[in-house]
This record gives C-alpha cells, structure tokens and sequence, in this order.
C-alpha cells in the first residue's frame, strides 16, 4: 500500500491538493481544525484527487498535527 506525507493547510481560502516536486502533498482546506473535521475532508480530497473510495484511505500518524501520513 502506498503511503503519503501530508502537509495539511487548515482555514484556508479554498479547497485544493497541491503536489510538491520532492512528493509531498499539500493539502488546502477551509475547514478549521476542531474535532477531526478538518481530517475528514482532507481524506475527502485526496479520496478525489486519487480516485479512489474514500474508505480505501486511512490516516497512518499525525492525527492531530498538520503534518500527517495516509495510506491507501
């Protein structure tokens, strides 16, 4: 299963996946970060950006830091 490094943008002015050159994904959402809500659409996005089902994907490490692993 791949894995990928996160770097998650909370309160962001709008929603989008950014892929760095070095492989890092830098996720910008307008969701504040408070009860995971900011997690759960970031695993919306990367779930659309990639193409797969959103359940297909699950946070590894970092659940409550900005910098995060997913793998799907």
């Amino acid at each position: 299963m791949p894995r990928i490094n996160v770097r998650v943008i909370p309160r962001a002015k709008l929603n989008r996946v950014d892929v760095q050159p070095d492989g890092t994904v830098r996720v910008h959402t307008t969701t504040a970060p408070t009860d995971g809500k900011a997690t759960n659409d970031v695993i919306k996005m990367l779930a659309e950006h990639y193409n797969v089902p959103k359940t297909s994907i699950k946070l590894v490490h970092g659940a409550t830091s900005r910098t995060k692993v997913f793998e799907f």
